[in-house]
């Protein structure tokens, strides 16, 4: 009785378990938690075992109690039918047998007496051992139930864990990535490409001027020759006329 006792209180302390005020508590409460799943698992298999054989007893005690019950009406029978027959035998003028019949009677009923007192000693315990047995029945579902809050827990825990390790690592990369800052590598980028397509634009600006100064000197190389074409179109239109003159006279 007292192993079952025994079995009862660490059955009811675990289901009492507050798991959040143990959580609270902890130093690391996935460990905490892992412990408590394997501690858990552990104890329900030893009272699995502890509450089937708490049962396989009371099983064993209720036949025995049904045999004494069944023994107690079987010898009540016999005793019945030991004094039926002792007082048939009495009528009939055979004292002596009928003696005989009455002690077998007395016999019977001392038996049923026995048998009937073992089942009643027993009826109690066995009560009692039926409550002790639901008791444990229900505190193992509790036990159960309470194994996959665990679970359920440990799981959340985790999780939570791994979302909190990555918002960390995202966090620390973007604070490590400030595009505001001037003294960052991607700011220095920056500069270097502003300066380099300032570059650019400075050798596309001093192209530009080269190639209208050279189209400028083309425009005044065309002026020139024309100045001289008309020249040249004077002097021979004067070396005609002078010609012309001097012909005329000449035939004079």
């Amino acid at each position: 009785m007292a192993q079952k006792q025994s079995i009862l209180g660490r059955i009811s302390q675990l289901t009492r378990a507050n798991i959040n005020s143990l959580l609270d508590k902890a130093e690391d409460p996935q460990k905490m938690l892992d412990q408590l799943v394997r501690d858990y698992t552990s104890s329900i298999a030893e009272a699995e075992d502890a509450v089937a054989q708490t049962i396989g007893n009371l099983r064993l005690a209720e036949s025995d109690h049904a045999e004494d019950v069944a023994a107690a009406k079987e010898w009540g029978g016999k005793a019945l039918a030991a004094s039926q027959r002792a007082d048939t035998l009495r009528t009939s003028g055979q004292a002596g047998e009928a003696d005989r019949f009455d002690q077998l009677a007395k016999l019977a009923l001392t038996k049923q007496i026995s048998f009937e007192n073992e089942a009643k000693q027993a009826a109690p315990m066995i009560a009692s051992q039926g409550e002790t047995v639901e008791k444990l029945k229900v505190g193992l579902v509790q036990m159960r139930v309470k194994l996959d809050e665990l679970k359920v827990k440990r799981d959340q825990l985790v999780a939570r864990a791994k979302t909190a390790e990555a918002q960390a690592k995202v966090a620390d990369a973007v604070k490590s990535i400030d595009v505001l800052d001037p003294t960052s590598e991607l700011s220095r980028f920056e500069e270097k490409v502003r300066r380099d397509e300032a570059l650019v634009a400075g050798k596309a600006e001093l192209a530009s001027s080269s190639l209208d100064s050279q189209f400028a000197e083309l425009e005044i190389d065309s002026d020139q020759l024309e100045v001289e074409a008309r020249l040249a179109e004077l002097k021979a239109l004067q070396t005609g006329t002078q010609q012309a003159v001097e012909g005329e006279g000449s035939v004079r």
